[in-house]
């Protein structure tokens, strides 16, 4: 781009101002030059173009008339060109450009138009080179922080080096992952995460306070994982400070899926440590070097939480990086292992359990503040003296988070003590014997239903759960209370156990209870 001023300051060009247009106009940035000598060259002239003209359209229109056709294409202002049959601007030129605030420059008969075209040329291929070198400059010093582990910030820093703009690095579960230049607060965070859910995204968000914001996309693995933005509108950032945010937001790519490839690592690292606490054996040796390769000391007390959401949704996309940020904050040292119905977390606990319930309730705050509509509901275990003993507190745990999940609008946070007696005298038998036990009182009634397609499980749980009452089931099934009274007792032709008896109906429970927690 050029302006007319910039223009009038190149001494070759023989340049002089006779209408200089309201005020501002001879520093506003012009498009292109345009030669015509048409009376109406409004359907030709693209907006802010410079329009080059002879007058030798002065016999078929008035100066007033071909004045108001530039005006309509919006033109950047006019060069009436002197030549020796005409060595002065027409004054009636000079007054119609007056009176509709259209600038008049005036160009010596002995400097072609095309010097201006050369002119305008030379800037142009001036400004792009500068724009190409910039370019080249700023990818090489976004390289090299990135290469060092400068990071989100860096990649900022490197960007307002040539541009004061307001930045913001956010990524879809609303963490700041880097700002310079400005202060977003949860709410707007927020409105950038839930932006970034959408399909397509948008090029732009009201921010409310901060107003409308620009968005350039950032994703790493064919998918948008977060957002460079800048707190201005598209309409107000220049060419150039659009391909620099272009050119930032494809290097902030490069940083995103370094980081996720080194989570994935994390949480699978994470997750195996798990699988060696819970199969035990010729494995147990290696559990402390997991421990001590996350922060966490292995010979210390080790407390094991887990956590998921209340009802069917149990987890989500991010809560294990959420849950694993709540803890570095908290300044405990963590393994957080995510898996398909919770998240676990094995941390360094020195405290006792009315501190671990104040902490955790804290958890499970700041856990559904990053999930809005999702009520989060934490279980604790225990802790245990050293890797050996981990795997109790870890089932328990499991066995909490899975009761709170059921519990509706229950507390959401419980230690497995406050479950009751018969979950206690569950939690310790080991696996074996809890899978003998579900398995000696469950197996004839999963057969049946596995070979006949049938609902005997379904309909001995909903009938504990309902305290054995029989319309309350049978509502609760959608099935006929004479329905429900043979499916009852085809259960007690294949267990041996009668469901109107007492006894029996614990042992049908605790086998119930026993197959969950296995």
């Amino acid at each position: 781009m050029f302006t007319l001023a910039s223009l009038l300051e190149d001494e070759s060009l023989g340049l002089s101002v006779l209408v200089p247009g309201p005020p501002g106009a001879l520093e506003e940035p012009a498009a292109w030059v345009h030669n015509t000598e048409l009376p109406d060259p409004s359907g030709y002239v693209r907006r802010r173009e410079l329009v080059l003209t002879n007058g030798l359209w002065d016999d078929r229109i008035a100066a007033s008339g071909f004045v108001a056709n530039v005006q309509r294409a919006q033109a950047a202002g006019i060069v009436f060109g002197l030549r020796s049959e005409r060595p002065t601007t027409p004054e009636d030129l000079v007054a119609a450009c007056r009176d509709a605030g259209v600038p008049l420059l005036e160009i010596a008969a002995a400097v072609p138009f095309t010097a201006i075209s050369e002119a305008v040329a030379t800037r142009y291929t001036e400004e792009r080179q500068g724009a190409l070198v910039g370019m080249v400059r700023r990818g090489d010093a976004l390289a090299t922080a990135i290469s060092r582990g400068a990071g989100a910030s860096g990649v900022l820093r490197v960007l307002r080096r040539d541009h004061e703009l307001p930045l913001a690095v956010i990524d879809r579960m609303g963490r700041l992952l880097a700002s310079a230049g400005t202060e977003l607060d949860t709410a707007q965070l927020h409105t950038v995460a839930t932006g970034l859910t959408r399909r397509p995204p948008p090029l732009e968000l009201d921010l409310g306070a901060a107003g409308r914001a620009a968005l350039y996309l950032v994703g790493a693995v064919g998918d948008v994982d977060a957002a460079l933005i800048c707190l201005r509108p598209v309409s107000e950032l220049t060419r150039v400070e659009q391909d620099a945010l272009d050119q930032a937001a494809r290097f902030l790519s490069l940083e995103v899926a370094k980081q996720q490839a080194v989570q994935a690592i994390e949480l699978r690292f994470a997750s195996e440590l798990l699988e060696m606490v819970l199969s035990g054996g010729s494995r147990d040796a290696e559990v402390p070097g997991r421990l001590r390769a996350f922060g966490v000391d292995p010979e210390g007390p080790l407390a094991v939480w887990t956590a998921a959401f209340a009802g069917p949704e149990a987890t989500l996309p991010g809560l294990a990086e959420v849950i694993g940020e709540f803890f570095v904050a908290a300044g405990v040292p963590v393994v957080v292992a995510a898996g398909s119905q919770d998240v676990v977390a094995v941390l360094s606990w020195r405290q006792g359990e009315r501190e671990a319930a104040l902490l955790a309730e804290r958890l499970a705050a700041a856990v559904g503040e990053r999930f809005p509509g999702h009520r989060a509901v934490v279980g604790l275990g225990g802790t245990a003296r050293g890797p050996a003993g981990l795997r109790e507190p870890l089932i328990r745990s499991r066995e909490v988070c899975r009761t709170l999940r059921r519990g509706g609008a229950g507390p959401a946070v419980r230690t497995f003590a406050e479950l009751g007696p018969h979950r206690l005298l569950l939690g310790t038998q080991n696996a074996v014997a809890l899978r003998t036990l579900a398995d000696g009182v469950l197996a004839p009634i999963r057969e049946h239903d596995a070979r006949r397609g049938g609902e005997l499980e379904t309909t001995l749980r909903a009938f504990l759960d309902h305290d054995g009452h029989w319309q309350a089931t049978a509502a609760a099934l959608r099935v006929h209370v004479n329905t429900l009274r043979n499916r009852l007792a085809k259960i007690s032709e294949l267990t041996g156990r009668d469901t109107s008896r007492t006894a029996d109906r614990v042992d049908l429970f605790l086998a119930l209870q026993a197959a969950d927690m296995v």
